[in-house]
């Protein structure tokens, strides 16, 4: 497991997290839960529901980003058939604490195990999935790593296997600073990956380059895996610009896996 503790200085997380403290009233059928990841921390998740037996995809989102930003885009979702929950980072929407990349990974574990539970106290027995977006890519691949036999799946959207790569492609790390042993262990992370994956990227993407898409996709240990790369498309402007390949492919990616 790569030692994220490396990053977690000050100097650099002021650069790599933007935490907004933004939070809207729960739309109607969706639901609130805050998930105590700490004596000092509690993240919000938000989970919107459509049917009972469709498929849930526990989402983590990018940075910059707060829960309540999907409380427009997660009917689409419903729309193709998935449930969905949001999770926040500490420092994020409604949430408490301090955000830093050792904390992200540890955080995803404890949503896991809380979104779990309050799937089967509200008696929703639909397969469970795992997205990341962006910085969510890390909590994704995390729980991908750790869970094969309870999640069918990971879809990961602007992603990237090596954050300290795309730290020194943004300027947050200065190039001369050498991690082989950090780089070498996010790759094995990925390389332990068998669940059936997805990797969409917009080949314009100016904050994560297209190339960390295809060596994610790469090194990723499934047999099962699709890489869609979207023309045209940049970090923040992907799901609008390719915006029917995108629902599409996570349409197709879902279903096929599910009925094979």
């Amino acid at each position: 497991m790569p030692d994220y503790s490396l990053l977690d200085k000050p100097i650099f997380s002021k650069l790599v997290f933007f935490p907004r403290q933004e939070i809207t009233p729960c739309p109607e059928k969706a639901f609130d839960l805050p998930v105590q990841v700490d004596d000092n921390a509690s993240i919000s998740c938000r989970f919107y529901p459509g049917d009972a037996a469709w498929p849930w995809l526990i989402y983590f989102h990018g940075n910059g980003e707060v829960v309540s930003d999907y409380d427009d885009l997660a009917p689409i979702y419903n729309q193709i058939g998935l449930n969905i929950v949001v999770t926040d980072y500490r420092g994020y929407g409604a949430s408490t604490g301090d955000p830093s990349f050792t904390n992200l990974l540890k955080d995803a574990k404890s949503i896991f195990s809380a979104v779990k539970e309050q799937l089967s106290v509200r008696g929703y027995p639909g397969e469970l999935w795992v997205m990341g977006r962006s910085l969510g890519s890390l909590s994704a691949l995390e729980l991908a790593s750790h869970n094969p036999e309870e999640l069918k799946g990971m879809i990961i959207e602007s992603g990237f296997a090596d954050i300290s790569r795309v730290m020194k492609h943004l300027g947050h790390l200065p190039a001369e600073i050498s991690l082989p042993r950090f780089n070498q262990e996010c790759l094995d992370l990925v390389s332990e990956i068998t669940i059936p994956a997805l990797v969409i990227h917009g080949q314009e993407d100016n904050i994560v380059p297209v190339q960390e898409a295809k060596d994610l996709f790469e090194h990723l240990g499934a047999s099962r895996k699709k890489l869609l790369l979207l023309p045209g498309a940049d970090h923040n402007d992907l799901m609008y610009t390719g915006f029917r390949q995108y629902f599409e492919a996570i349409q197709e990616f879902i279903t096929g896996i599910s009925e094979a």
